[in-house]
């Protein structure tokens, strides 16, 4: 009989933590497919943060770094330096990544560092209990702002990929969803191209995955969905920052070489 669907070698037989309804899971199948596909498992290496996908190091079938709450980029960026032939990626939340972690994300971008970062933006401090995060939406209630995010009191939210994208190191910048099979599918081409921009020595690649927090958000997993349609893609457009030739980048590359 013929296989129209399998399991990905990406990841281990681990069961996972996460909560019912939560996408994290989808997400780290479309990287573990991507890695096995571009067969590159062997050689990968990963940083786990500090937060929901703290324990990814027992999911992805590859080497894997635990990294102190926020420093995922740096941790890469010295893995990376030391192994430039390995395919090096990060997985980090919004309160890893966008809050302790804002000036390790921004620099490592700035700098260039040929690292793939996978951002999963679920606005809020998922794993410690909902907490207000620097992307939880104008209103949205956390469990540190009850009344619900107010600009006047916490500022406004963080829009990274928006801000990364305006560096020149960053080569590849695009935010995705995963709350349908189309959008699934589309998130699964946004990081191959990010690995591809890495393994092709371009540059820092970045995709951030618009994902759901059912049990923090006080939703059904279908509601959570539909929460994300509704209050999250208006402020956190999916759409491509910053796209790249990679051909064409390789030809400049080797013509700036020859000189």
């Amino acid at each position: 009989m013929a296989v129209i669907f399998k399991k990905t070698s990406g990841l281990t037989d681990a069961q996972t933590h996460y909560c019912p309804g939560c996408t994290h899971g989808i997400i780290h199948r479309l990287v573990a497919e991507v890695l096995e596909e571009m067969d590159v498992v062997g050689s990968a290496i990963g940083v786990a943060p500090v937060g929901c996908s703290v324990l990814a190091y027992n999911y992805f079938n590859c080497d894997m770094h635990e990294a102190a709450h926020g420093r995922a980029p740096a941790c890469a960026t010295g893995i990376k330096r030391v192994n430039p032939n390995n395919t090096v990626f990060t997985y980090q939340g919004d309160g890893d990544l966008a809050s302790i972690g804002a000036a390790e994300i921004v620099h490592a971008a700035n700098r260039g560092e040929k690292i793939t970062v996978i951002f999963v933006n679920n606005t809020t401090y998922g794993m410690t209990g909902g907490q207000m995060a620097p992307t939880t939406l104008i209103g949205e209630k956390g469990t540190t702002c009850q009344a619900g995010r107010d600009p006047e009191l916490h500022g406004y939210p963080i829009r990274i990929s928006e801000m990364l994208s305006t560096l020149t190191g960053a080569r590849y910048i695009e935010r995705v969803r995963v709350d349908t099979p189309a959008e699934v599918r589309k998130a699964k081409k946004a990081i191959r191209k990010a690995f591809e921009v890495q393994m092709a020595g371009l540059g820092f690649s970045m995709v951030e995955v618009l994902s759901t927090c059912p049990t923090n958000w006080g939703k059904t997993p279908v509601d959570a969905l539909q929460w994300l349609r509704d209050n999250m893609v208006p402020y956190y457009p999916v759409q491509n920052f910053k796209d790249i030739d990679i051909e064409a980048a390789l030809a400049e590359k080797a013509a700036k070489e020859e000189k």
